[in-house]
């Protein structure tokens, strides 16, 4: 099959060694693509938030099956093109894809469906702000109301930092000031066609910028899957995503349905397992938030342990077959991944340093890597953006994975790197 993968990051690396893992014969292009992805397929010069540009390339090269990415295309409606010209597209179209583009819209849908998420007050003014977060109380949680690359949610505990963040986010738009929910946060993808939709593997990623979950929020700096601490409280990892399938994801996709804007493509659930239960039979789950594509870090870690043909699945999610598949499936190992972020990331990465060490890190057991921002520069690659690579390790269980991932980052060298060495600590004690 021929595809072509939309995006330039950790994320789209990671899908597209997924693709070339399989046992077929697949041509896959990466637009733009990077240092790191050009390593193992064609990059293209192409615009990927280009609808008609995208359509045309696609169709120019007999394209089989598109794979968007980022959440950047789908705003800008790249779906909606491809598929108005027959091409099969992984990825929902612009009206659908606003679950991630708009916050408003998404607690709209969720309160029509009936999912759990917590209680949230659009503001458009700065005393409208201030109105929400006197109500809702510390700690704070203001989120810009559109896309904001990871970077536009803040929960803290300083009135006049949250005050700050939402004068900041509705210079260009409104903000959503929402209830703090307290409990552990968990990743769960859903493949959607539109009708169908099947479960992933759930993930947790770290948000926070250093150890100990201290520091600025960013766009995730590592994350581990499976989740063998689910068993506690629902008695199986199993168990858990039935019933998140069950009461979040198909009543979302069933509502996009019945308003005439299908779901096609990957949901991804932020979730909370809050102790908040109303009675004995409400285990707590809450929505923080819905994307629209696979999510990064989190995808580094789950993809790898698909066992199931990742083509097969995105391409009958793509052309309405899901119903005729068996469920995905994985195997029983444990995956780690840990970012290494450039220096003062988030705030300001300096970029353009060269990294080194990578071959060495490579070559670690069970190791691979998924470059984010990297370029080449002579026989140099340096450092093009703040996260700058994932280093993925799958192991037996968590002990072996986190000794791999971290092994491996030992061998790296980059001015000035930054990245978290309590990823998955938790899991592996």
């Amino acid at each position: 099959m021929k595809i072509l993968v939309l995006g330039s990051g950790a994320r789209e690396h990671a899908i597209i060694l997924s693709l070339l893992s399989e046992d077929a014969d697949h041509e896959v292009l990466a637009a733009p693509g990077n240092a790191g992805i050009a390593q193992v397929a064609e990059t293209v010069d192409l615009d990927p938030n280009d609808p008609v540009a995208v359509a045309n390339f696609a169709i120019a090269e007999a394209i089989a099956l598109v794979v968007i990415g980022p959440e950047a295309p789908l705003v800008a409606g790249v779906a909606d093109e491809l598929r108005e010209q027959g091409i099969p597209v992984f990825g929902p179209g612009r009206a659908a894809a606003e679950l991630e583009g708009s916050k408003t819209f998404a607690k709209r849908v969720m309160d029509v469906a009936g999912v759990p998420t917590g209680r949230a007050r659009r503001a458009g003014t700065l005393s409208e702000a201030e109105t929400a977060i006197d109500l809702f109380g510390a700690p704070y949680v203001v989120k810009a109301d559109g896309l904001a690359a990871g970077k536009g949610v803040l929960v803290t505990n300083d009135r006049e930092a949250a005050v700050e963040h939402a004068r900041t986010y509705l210079d260009s738009g409104s903000v959503l000031v929402e209830e703090f929910l307290d409990g552990q946060e968990v990743s769960l993808f859903f493949v959607s066609d539109g009708h169908t939709v099947v479960p992933l593997s759930p993930a947790q990623d770290y948000k926070r910028l250093a150890d100990g979950d201290e520091g600025p929020n960013t766009g995730g700096m590592g994350a581990y899957s499976p989740l063998p601490w689910l068993e506690e409280t629902f008695g199986s990892e199993e168990d858990f995503v039935a019933e998140v399938l069950e009461t979040i994801a198909n009543p979302v996709v069933a509502q996009l349905a019945k308003e005439q804007t299908p779901f096609i493509g990957l949901l991804y659930a932020g979730l909370i397992l809050t102790s908040r239960r109303e009675n004995d039979n409400d285990r707590g789950i809450r929505v923080i938030e819905f994307n629209a594509r696979f999510g990064d870090p989190e995808t580094q870690v789950v993809l790898p342990r698909l066992t199931t043909p990742l083509s097969e699945l995105l391409y009958a999610a793509a052309t309405g077959t899901l119903s005729a598949d068996d469920r995905p499936m994985f195997a029983p190992v444990s995956a780690v991944t840990v970012v290494l972020a450039s220096e003062n990331y988030p705030a300001a990465p300096v970029t353009g340093r060269p990294i080194r060490g990578l071959a060495e890190a490579d070559a670690v057991a069970g190791v691979h890597l998924a470059h984010a921002a990297t370029a080449a520069q002579g026989n140099d690659l340096v450092s093009t953006g703040g996260r700058v690579l994932s280093v993925v390790a799958l192991g037996d269980d968590f002990t072996e994975a986190r000794s791999r991932v971290y092994e491996a980052l030992g061998h790296i060298s980059l001015e000035g790197a930054q990245f978290r060495t309590d990823i998955a600590a938790r899991v592996a004690q």
